[in-house]
């Protein structure tokens, strides 16, 4: 049985299609997801002939009810001090002694991004840690431990973060940079309230990003 994670949304569909060219074709293949986006389906039915699919839940797009959605409109300049803002409303319940392992994960678009938004938490006294796609899966796997275990508390990511990761005591979600889809949104603030927890999730909402505002 050949086994084939089906996250061709993430980019790696040139790898996949490889892969299924490179071997046998009396074979037994299963993909899956936690997801299935428009972009995945197309490619998926190329590789699959004759099958069977199943999903748990509902296919319909929709944001997790435990988590409190707040949405800040600001320029693009004050999105540093309005994050200095929401850290230091966040720090009480974040950072006392009884809630040494509650964490923050800041979503942002790009990498250079990241290296700004290390150099503000460092000029605020705290310390974070960073994922993107230019790391590698080691170093990768070595942030998300450190985030685990609570030596690092913030994590600054790009979309590289926004699914499959599982940490607990994460109760805030920034997006920094709005997303680009409804369905990145959606993915990104889910890494909070999960397992019947409470979670919250700021965004900040520049006038660049009117055009993916609800109508």
């Amino acid at each position: 049985m050949d086994e084939a994670d089906r996250m061709l949304d993430s980019g790696f569909e040139p790898q996949i299609r490889k892969i299924i060219e490179q071997i046998r074709p009396d074979r037994q293949v299963v993909m899956w997801s936690a997801t299935w986006p428009k972009e995945a389906q197309a490619p998926a039915g190329d590789f699959l002939k004759d099958y069977i699919s199943t999903n748990t839940g509902s296919m319909n797009l929709s944001a997790n009810h435990n988590i409190r959605q707040i949405v800040e409109i600001c320029q693009e300049s004050e999105k540093p001090q309005r994050v200095i803002k929401l850290w230091n409303e966040a720090a009480p319940t974040t950072y006392n002694a009884a809630n040494n392992n509650n964490k923050i994960i800041i979503f942002v678009e790009t990498k250079i991004k990241i290296e700004e938004i290390l150099q503000i938490i460092r000029n605020e006294d705290h310390t974070a840690t960073s994922s993107h796609c230019d790391k590698s899966q080691p170093e990768r796997d070595s942030v998300l431990k450190d985030f685990r275990n609570g030596k690092s508390n913030i994590l600054i990511a790009t979309d590289v973060a926004s699914r499959g990761l599982d940490v607990e005591d994460l109760l805030y979600v920034i997006n920094y940079d709005y997303p680009n889809s409804s369905e990145n949104y959606v993915h990104r603030i889910g890494r909070t309230g999960r397992c019947q927890q409470l979670g919250t999730a700021y965004t900040l909402f520049t006038h660049d990003n009117g055009e993916q505002a609800p109508i």
